[in-house]
């Protein structure tokens, strides 16, 4: 599972404060006790001098002394319990709490990951994505071909397998995908797909809309007041598993936006990061808007699929309208 050195320390800061507060509760109850049973600290102390002294004793030779101070703190543990349960606690009233007793909130079992961090992991990556309600409609489980025919059906079924292969071959093999054609043919739905599944696997995915991403290079560049706050993020636009364009055109061009989206394709395309793009334009307008050198990367580093037909969003509306 793939994290920037970001997310996993803020990830690992939760666990921190997890245990501080587990800590600050036991503490809490501990002082509790002391207060309303004085004879339970009276025991508590007793552990301490039983354990001076028997290892004393097996300092100075004594082969019964380690059992013999199994046997004391078995029994000083037993009246310890029994004091609590006389005076309505139970008897685990002191164990520490855990939000996660598996791995005690630490994240880790037996050197692994716990099932509590992968958890935590997938939760970040979603938060992180800024596409959580999106995938809540857009994924696989949604996926319908009611609304395609001839060619258009053809099409998007093509693009569907790309999709399938790209998630199954993600962590062996480079690649990216180009979604492009008219209005409402699934180019997002795809991406969506894409990005849950993958996020699911624990794979770090960051979307933007076009618009949304030139805004905050822009900032990045010339907003010196907050440019230490979006720092983090613009890194995360290079470092990330996947990063989804979506509606890439619909941005206001100039040379500014040419020359960042170059430089963003281009830098991910040496780290081996994959990236997915979908744009309404053709690809003749693709040249045109932006530069030959992009038109170049995309043609040369994406796969390319091409989506027609009618805008689905307003064949659901009809048929739930009609019913």
């Amino acid at each position: 599972m793939s994290l920037t050195n970001a997310q996993y320390d803020m990830i690992i800061h939760q666990y921190e404060r997890k245990q501080m507060k587990s800590r600050r509760d036991a503490q809490k109850r501990l002082a509790y006790v002391y207060e309303h049973i004085p004879s339970y600290r009276e025991l508590d102390e007793s552990v301490a001098s039983v354990s001076v002294a028997q290892g004393r004793k097996m300092l100075e030779g004594d082969p019964e002394a380690l059992e013999d101070l199994r046997d004391s703190l078995a029994e000083l543990s037993g009246r310890k319990a029994q004091l609590l349960e006389d005076h309505g606690l139970p008897a685990n009233y002191l164990d520490p709490v855990y939000e996660c007793p598996d791995c005690k909130d630490t994240g880790y079992v037996d050197g692994q990951k716990c099932h509590c961090f992968k958890q935590a992991m997938i939760t970040l990556l979603y938060e992180q994505s800024n596409i959580r309600e999106m995938l809540r409609t857009e994924n696989f489980d949604a996926l319908s071909y009611e609304f395609y025919e001839g060619e258009d059906l053809s099409r998007f079924k093509n693009a569907v397998n790309t999709c399938r292969n790209f998630i199954k071959n993600f962590n062996s093999d480079y690649h990216n995908l180009f979604f492009y054609g008219t209005v409402g043919t699934g180019k997002s739905f795809l991406s969506g797909c894409v990005a849950k599944e993958l996020i699911e696997r624990g794979h770090s995915v960051i979307y933007f809309s076009a618009t949304g991403l030139f805004d905050l290079l822009s900032r990045t560049s010339f907003d010196y007041r907050s440019r230490d706050e979006l720092r983090e993020t613009y890194a995360d636009l290079y470092q990330c598993d996947l990063l989804i364009v979506d509606d890439l055109g619909t941005e206001l061009t100039n040379q500014f936006v040419a020359s960042s989206l170059f430089s963003l394709l281009n830098e991910r395309h040496m780290g081996k990061k994959a990236t997915v793009i979908s744009t309404n334009l053709s690809l003749e307008e693709l040249r045109n808007r932006y530069s030959e050198r992009i038109f170049s990367r995309i043609t040369s580093n994406y796969e390319i699929c091409k989506l027609s037909g009618q805008d689905i969003r307003i064949c659901k509306k009809r048929a739930m309208n009609r019913k």
